[in-house]
């Protein structure tokens, strides 16, 4: 169970009450007089994210009140009670009443209790929820785990999370799960056809060489199912170098093999009936005399030969190659994460990542799962015109498409590389939330894993 929840039974919970304008009265009217007179006395209003901790007669935590946009609100954040972890004193709560979707408050409560004390100590967070009735207590705790695992390996910064240790946090995790795991590192990348990741990588291959990631789990007979993720542990942007405001936090730019990591977990824990497989490019994008440069050409894994228009366009390379292996067991369901493009930022911002595939009915699901899980994301169209915006005069195609459409042109490259399985889902992910939200603090951020791992479920639980 994760740790900001305990089990029914011990000590008696203090009730938090979740009020809307609309339920402020009925909730008042059911509030000891004392209570009552204190909150009228506090002016407390019930706006959304709004609290107040009563008294007893004696001085002691009676009870919560807690801000919710009104249910007519169709935007309203079912994850504001990720605040709750922040405001409340050390001690064990209860849900009084229900909030507008009972399970996700419970997960927003555990999210909202994350903290990244590896370098700084912090105060521990004394609150503790005691699980609602008819929460899933195990569901919710493999995915906040997930998501705890995620932003851990993204707040991690580039000196103490490069290719190896990316690689040894990967085989921490396959050692949890009875996974079996191996590694293809450095020059053996290229003896076994991995050229474009040898290539993105070289530049750091004495001090930290690229590698590729390969982690299994699960009955060989049953559905495959292919998770890739960039694992560009620092990209400065190679010879086309970033300016430093760009730079600054590209730590993060392995998010998107953390949000896959966060995924395999919750998909193993879960003991999901499928045949998985995760790869995991991990590189970093560094100068030397030895870095890849512009205008070079390299036939990748596939064949398909690649002229680099830009060394910051790395991650759609190092993909490339582990996809096209991906694709050759032809699995039910191939899914990439990377933070790919600032394109896809320019067009959605930071809390909606743009997702891309060809397959109608995988995009609804989705969808479907993205709202109901309150993980956000936007379909992208595949859009193939643009696909003269990738051609070379030299090569089969180019690493970058010019100016225009820069998050569907990446898409499109990536695409070129997935031939033979019909299903494949492309997560243009930022990875990172710029400023504190609730449930969401400053750093690291899962997205998408959590629409994932209810997709599957769906369709492939025991």
């Amino acid at each position: 169970m994760h740790p900001a929840f305990v089990s029914p039974g011990g000590t008696t919970p203090v009730p938090i009450w979740f009020v809307t304008s609309d339920t402020w009265p009925q909730v008042r009217e059911g509030l000891s007089p004392a209570a009552r007179r204190f909150a009228e006395t506090a002016k407390f209003e019930p706006k959304a994210g709004a609290s107040l901790l009563l008294p007893d007669a004696e001085g002691a935590l009676a009870g919560v009140l807690f801000g919710l946009e009104p249910s007519s609100k169709p935007e309203k954040d079912r994850f504001l009670p990720g605040r709750l972890p922040g405001l409340l004193p050390a001690g064990t709560y209860r849900f009084a009443n229900a909030p507008h979707d009972t399970r996700l408050a419970t997960l927003a409560f555990a999210l909202g209790s994350y903290k990244f004390t590896r370098y700084r100590k912090a105060d521990a967070n004394g609150a503790k929820l005691a699980l609602p009735d008819g929460v899933d207590g195990a569901d919710v705790s493999r995915i906040a785990t997930g998501v705890g695992l995620a932003r851990d390996l993204i707040n991690t910064p580039a000196n103490d999370m490069g290719p190896a240790e990316l690689e040894q946090a990967a085989r921490d995790l396959a050692s949890k799960h009875g996974a079996k795991i191996s590694t293809i590192t450095g020059d053996d990348l290229l003896k076994q056809n991995f050229p474009l990741i040898h290539a993105v990588g070289r530049a750091a291959v004495t001090a930290r060489a690229p590698r590729l990631i390969d982690m299994t789990w699960g009955d060989e007979s049953a559905p495959k199912i292919t998770l890739v993720g960039k694992g560009v542990c620092f990209d400065t942007g190679g010879l086309d170098i970033k300016p430093e405001s760009a730079m600054l936090i590209m730590k993060k730019d392995m998010g998107g093999a953390a949000c896959v990591l966060a995924a395999a977990h919750m998909i193993m824990d879960a003991k999901l009936k499928v045949r998985l497989r995760v790869l995991i490019p991990a590189v970093e994008n560094a100068i030397s005399g030895d870095a890849f440069r512009p205008l070079d050409i390299y036939k990748s894994r596939k064949g398909i030969t690649v002229e680099i228009g830009n060394t910051d366009a790395e991650g759609r390379l190092v993909l490339a190659d582990a996809l096209a292996l991906a694709d050759e067991e032809t699995p039910e369901l191939i899914v990439d994460m990377a933070t790919l493009t600032g394109a896809a930022r320019v067009a959605l911002g930071p809390e909606l990542p743009p997702f891309y595939t060809g397959d109608d009915v995988i995009a609804d699901a989705f969808a479907r799962h993205a709202k109901a899980e309150n993980d956000p994301m936007w379909r992208m169209p595949l859009w193939k015109p643009y696909e003269s915006m990738l051609d070379s005069k030299t090569a089969d195609i180019n690493n970058v498409g010019g100016s225009f459409g820069g998050s569907i042109t990446a898409a499109l490259f990536m695409n070129r590389f997935v031939t033979a399985t019909k299903a494949w889902v492309h997560f243009d992910v930022y990875g990172w939330t710029p400023a504190d939200k609730p449930a969401r603090p400053y750093g690291g951020e899962c997205q998408a894993a959590r629409a994932l791992y209810a997709v599957l479920t769906e369709k492939y639980a025991r």
